[in-house]
């Protein structure tokens, strides 16, 4: 998709240009495959803030036939360590990715910018990479649907029963994402059974799924290098009435959140609509993290939906919405959802229902 990366860099031009840089040297790997569609593991960009034609593009001979098919409209160079060679090219004001670069590869990088400056532009494709194009939402939706698959295939062949332990859960879910095209998880999988699901980041081990026991599922898969984020919590069993209580308390917090997501709004409003609904409740210091973050080349990526978030959002951004209360000792309840901010109501990618399933 030569024209689709072209036309990003064309955007990020713009903004070198404004941040007074007459070139910018590219080294995190996740944007120079946004900016390239390259998807090895060594390469570097050094933009042009004013030609496509002077732009070039580095990576190693291991990837000369790869860099072909999938950079074909830029100029190679081919060098094992990418970016001092590019660098060695740089001239003017060239900016740097100050966020991804330590003060060691600074002081290296800089010893080698000879007749030029090398200067601080730290955030300038993360800014362009907020706001999704159609080609990352599909990739995205397909995303959230081998996830959604994995789950019903899952609770269809009984994979979710007393018995069997988080981890066998969380590879058996795993697998089954591949099965429906994803290239991968896009993190390690949360399984946390009875008491465990009220640890919002617990690591799934040999605890042993038991009637009556709560089963928080958070998890997601990638497809061309995007991700998807979902929780789910199911019940083992039959569900006594705290259960139902707390579930339902969770639904109305995230239900809440999901309808305060629109262009404009402002990250922690959004935050706030959610937590109102549990701090009301009595649970505000059992819900304690954000309410979301975005989601795309990086599981976590900016906007934050937090007490603290700054910002507003825009149309294309795609963020994640997912309260939860935590009962230390009991259980747990998180719902989350991977949604895209729309121009009226938000386009929900996460299409597993939040009914309280019980199997």
């Amino acid at each position: 998709m030569p024209d689709l990366h072209s036309a990003r860099r064309d955007s990020l031009r713009q903004l070198v240009r404004q941040a007074g840089a007459d070139a910018l040297l590219v080294t995190n790997l996740l944007n120079v495959r946004y900016l390239t569609g390259f998807t090895g593991s060594n390469a570097a960009l050094l933009l042009d803030s004013g030609s496509e034609a002077r732009t070039l593009f580095c990576t190693d001979g291991r990837y000369v036939t790869q860099a072909g098919a999938e950079v074909p409209d830029l100029e190679h160079v081919i060098d094992r360590d990418s970016v001092a060679a590019l660098v060695k090219r740089g001239s003017g004001r060239t900016g740097f990715e100050s966020q991804h670069v330590s003060v060691e590869q600074y002081e290296a990088l800089n010893a080698l910018a000879e007749g030029f400056e090398l200067t601080r532009a730290p955030g300038l494709v993360e800014q362009l990479r907020l706001i999704k194009d159609e080609h990352e939402i599909e990739a995205l939706r397909r995303a959230c649907a081998a996830a959604d698959a994995a789950l019903a295939g899952l609770i269809e062949r009984g994979g979710i029963r007393p018995g069997r332990t988080e981890r066998e859960v969380a590879r058996e879910l795993e697998n089954l994402m591949l099965d429906h095209g994803a290239s991968g998880p896009s993190f390690d999988s949360i399984v946390a059974a009875g008491a465990n699901s009220a640890i919002p980041h617990h690591r799934p081990a040999d605890a042993v799924l038991a009637a009556g026991d709560f089963l928080k599922l958070d998890f997601g898969a990638t497809v061309e290098g995007y991700h998807s984020d979902m929780t789910r919590t199911l019940v083992l069993g039959k569900a006594a009435d705290w259960q139902r209580e707390l579930y339902e308390l969770v639904r109305r917090s995230q239900a809440a959140g999901s309808a305060a997501v629109f262009p404009g709004a402002v990250s922690k409003d959004v935050d706030k609509a959610a937590r109102e609904v549990i701090e009301q409740a009595g649970h505000g210091d059992e819900f304690s993290h954000g309410l979301g973050h975005g989601v795309g080349l990086e599981i976590h990526e900016a906007p934050s939906l937090a007490k603290k978030g700054d910002g507003t959002l825009a149309v294309g951004m795609t963020v994640t919405v997912e309260p939860g209360v935590y009962l230390a000792g009991h259980g747990g309840v998180r719902i989350e959802d991977t949604l895209v901010v729309r121009d009226t109501v938000p386009e929900l990618l996460t299409l597993s229902s939040k009914d309280l399933v019980v199997v």
